[in-house]
C-alpha cells in the first residue's frame, strides 16, 4: 500500500514519496528547563511509529529531533539558582532522554540526530545574514528582525491573514520594529544572560530561527516531512517556513521550499482543558512512569488517532494496562512456541494509511482474539508470530508475559501467590469449598484476580 500522509501545508490526505533516496525528517524537541509532560511525549511516540515505518519503507532515514538549550525560561531557572542554564540544560536533557526510553522512543523510533541549539550558533548567525543580505531582516538596536512584510506568503502553513494573525497575536510592540508583526532573529543579551558574539554585538538567538537553522544544518535546505504538536503551527512553524525560504533561493530568485509535507499530532487534554504548564493541570512523564506499566502509557498515547486530540485520563491508562493485560495474558497462554516476528501486511496497511494506530491497535486485538481460538499447533505458530510482528511496529508486547505480570514484585510475592492459588485449586478438588472460598477473597483484598483457561487458572494484579 502506498504511503499517505495528511499534508497540513495543503490540507488533504497526499502520497508521500521522499525527494531523494533517504526521507529526511524533523520533529520540534523540548524546551529542557523542568521535565516534560505527557503532552510532551505524544509527537515523539507518534512521529517514532512513523520513523521507523519509513525505515522499513525506504531501508533507512535522517530524523533529527532538537534540544532548544537557550531560551528566557531557562535564563530564568538559572538565575533563580545561581547556575550556568547549562546545569539546568544538561540536567533536563538527560531527563527527557531517559524519560523517552521508558516510554519505547528508542532504536528505531528514536531520531538519528539531536542537534542543541547552542551548538549551532554559527549556523543561526550565518542564516540571519543571509536573511538581511536578502533584504528579509535588518538589525535595529542590538536586535536583528524578520521582515513579514518581506514574505508575500506569509501566513500559508496556518492559512491565517497577516492582519488576523496580528490582531490575535501576542506581539511585542518595540520601537526598533518597523512592523508590529515583525518578529526576533537576534536580541542583545546583559551581562548577567547568556550570550555569543555576533555582527549585531552579543546576543542570543529568537526560538524560530534555531529549527531552521539546525533542520538546514543536517537534512538540507529542502526536507521531507516536519512535525510537531499542533500548538506550534503558529507562529512557530509559520514562521521557520518564512525565515528557511526567504533564506534559501533557487538560482532564478524563487523561494525553495522549506517542509515538503506538515505533520501535527493533537494537544491531549486533562480535565476538560488542554494541557499546559501555564494552566498547571499537567502530568509528568517523569511521574507517570513511576507510577503506572510505561507500556501503558505508550499504549494509551497511540490510542487515538495522532491528528485528533486525546483526553488523558487515569482511567486511560487503566483501560490501556486492561488491554494488555489481555494480549500478554494470549501470548502466554501460546507457551513457549518458538517464532519468528512477522508483521501482518494488515497492521502495515493501518499505518499506511496516515499513521492510523487505532485501526492498527484493533488488528492487534483481533488477531489476539484468533489466537484465542485456535486449536492446531499451525495456527496458534502463525498467530503468535503475527502478534508479536504487529506489537514490533507499535512499540508493543516485547517483554515476556512473566515480566509484565510480574512488575513490580519479587519472585518470592509471586511463588506466595502461586501456592496459594495451588492450595485452592486442590481445596476444590477434595471439595472444601469453604477453604477454596477463603483463599479466593485472600486474592482478591490483596487485588489479585483468578482467570480460569484452558491452561489452567492464571492471575494477574487488579
Amino acid at each position: 500500500m502506498t504511503l499517505r500522509l495528511h499534508n497540513n501545508l495543503t490540507r488533504r490526505v497526499e502520497e508521500f514519496e521522499p525527494l531523494g533516496p533517504v526521507p529526511t525528517m524533523y520533529v520540534c524537541g523540548p524546551t529542557v528547563y523542568n521535565y516534560v509532560h505527557i503532552g510532551n511525549a505524544r509527537g515523539p511516540v507518534v512521529f517514532g511509529v512513523l520513523a521507523a515505518l519509513l525505515r522499513r519503507r525506504y531501508g533507512a532515514l535522517r530524523y533529527a529531533r532538537n534540544i532548544t538549550d537557550v531560551d528566557d525560561k531557562i535564563n530564568a531557572a538559572a538565575k533563580e539558582l545561581s547556575v550556568a542554564i547549562s546545569a539546568i540544560t544538561d540536567r533536563y536533557a538527560d531527563a527527557y532522554r531517559q524519560d523517552m526510553a521508558g516510554l519505547g522512543v528508542t532504536g528505531e523510533f528514536s531520531p538519528d540526530i539531536e542537534p542543541a541549539a547552542t551548538a549551532h550558533i554559527p549556523h543561526i548567525i550565518a542564516m540571519i545574514e543571509q536573511l538581511i543580505a536578502g533584504g528579509h531582516a535588518y538589525a535595529a538596536e542590538g536586535h536583528v528582525l524578520f521582515s513579514v512584510g518581506s514574505f508575500p506568503e506569509y501566513g500559508k502553513l496556518s492559512r491565517r491573514d497577516p492582519e488576523e494573525m496580528l490582531a490575535g497575536a501576542r506581539v511585542e510592540v518595540a520601537p526598533y520594529k518597523r512592523e508590529p508583526g515583525d518578529f526576533v532573529l537576534w536580541k542583545p543579551s546583559t551581562p548577567d544572560l547568556p550570550g555569543w558574539e555576533s555582527p549585531w554585538g552579543i546576543g542570543r538567538p529568537g526560538w524560530h530561527i534555531e529549527c531552521s537553522a539546525m533542520a538546514a544544518a543536517h537534512l538540507g535546505e529542502t526536507i521531507d516531512i516536519h512535525a510537531g504538536g499542533v500548538d506550534l503551527q503558529f507562529p512557530h512553524h509559520e514562521n521557520e517556513v518564512a525565515q528557511s525560504e526567504c533564506a534559501h533561493k533557487h538560482a532564478d530568485g524563487s523561494h525553495k521550499t522549506f517542509a515538503r509535507f506538515w505533520l501535527h499530532n493533537g494537544m491531549l487534554n486533562f480535565g476538560g482543558a488542554k494541557m499546559s504548564k501555564s494552566l498547571g493541570n499537567i502530568e509528568k512523564v517523569h511521574d507517570l512512569l513511576q507510577q503506572h506499566p510505561p507500556e501503558a502509557l505508550r499504549y494509551a498515547l497511540l490510542s487515538a488517532h495522532y491528528r485528533q486530540p486525546l483526553d488523558w485520563s487515569d482511567a486511560l491508562v487503566e483501560q490501556s494496562k486492561n488491554t494488555l493485560d489481555r494480549l500478554y495474558g494470549t501470548l502466554r497462554d501460546l507457551g513457549e512456541i518458538k517464532v519468528v516476528p512477522l508483521t501482518p501486511q494488515v497492521i502495515e496497511d493501518a499505518l499506511s494509511d496516515d499513521l492510523n494506530t487505532p485501526q492498527a491497535l484493533a488488528e492487534v486485538a483481533r488477531i489476539a482474539a484468533d489466537a484465542r481460538r485456535a486449536t492446531t499447533p499451525e495456527d496458534r505458530q502463525r498467530l503468535k508470530s503475527e502478534l508479536l510482528g504487529a506489537g514490533l511496529v507499535l512499540g508493543l508486547l516485547q517483554q515476556d508475559p512473566a515480566e509484565w505480570f510480574g512488575r513490580g514484585t519479587s519472585s518470592d510475592e509471586d511463588a506466595r501467590i502461586q501456592a496459594l492459588i495451588d492450595e485452592r485449586a486442590a481445596a476444590k478438588k477434595s471439595r472444601d469449598f469453604a477453604r477454596s472460598d477463603a483463599i479466593r477473597d485472600q486474592l482478591a483484598a490483596e487485588g489479585i484476580l483468578l482467570e480460569d483457561t484452558p491452561q489452567g487458572v492464571r492471575w494477574k494484579r487488579a
